[in-house]
């Protein structure tokens, strides 16, 4: 059992969908020090011109943007960062879950993504299943999913 000042400082979070002229300065230092810093990822392979037509979400917890992904228009859910302080407190469940419901609310029939290797389970999770074989990308092992 918690006490009342342990509950009342745990944090709510809130995600927001925006475009990239209202995401990108909360989502590119996530993603900065993610992928390129943590997972070393060159530069030149994180930013690319998917990022000026999808559509992003970040979350929100105390008020600090703490995780983002993006949904492009061709149905694939990606850059999906959590800053390491914030993981396994289901942050990356609440973002997946909201950008598959905007999916459904475009109409599209099949969601994709590229997820690294082991981040499967993550995905399996919310209805993801592999198809193909292990691939690189930007020098991390991945496997494409569908749902």
């Amino acid at each position: 059992m918690t006490s009342k000042i342990e509950h009342a400082t745990q944090a709510k979070v809130k995600l927001m969908l925006l475009d990239w002229a209202d995401a990108q300065a909360l989502a590119k230092p996530i993603r900065t020090s993610v992928f390129i810093q943590e997972q070393h990822v060159p530069e030149l392979d994180e930013w690319d011109a998917e990022d000026s037509t999808a559509l992003h979400i970040v979350a929100f917890k105390d008020g600090e943007a703490v995780a983002t992904a993006r949904l492009t228009q061709m149905g694939k859910i990606g850059r999906m960062a959590v800053l390491k302080a914030h993981r396994q407190q289901g942050i990356g469940s609440m973002i997946l879950v909201k950008l598959i419901e905007a999916a459904k609310q475009r109409g599209l029939q099949e969601i994709k993504l590229w997820s690294q290797t082991d981040a499967q389970e993550f995905y399996k999770k919310h209805g993801f299943t592999a198809q193909g074989d292990e691939f690189l990308d930007a020098g991390i092992s991945h496997v494409e999913m569908r749902l």
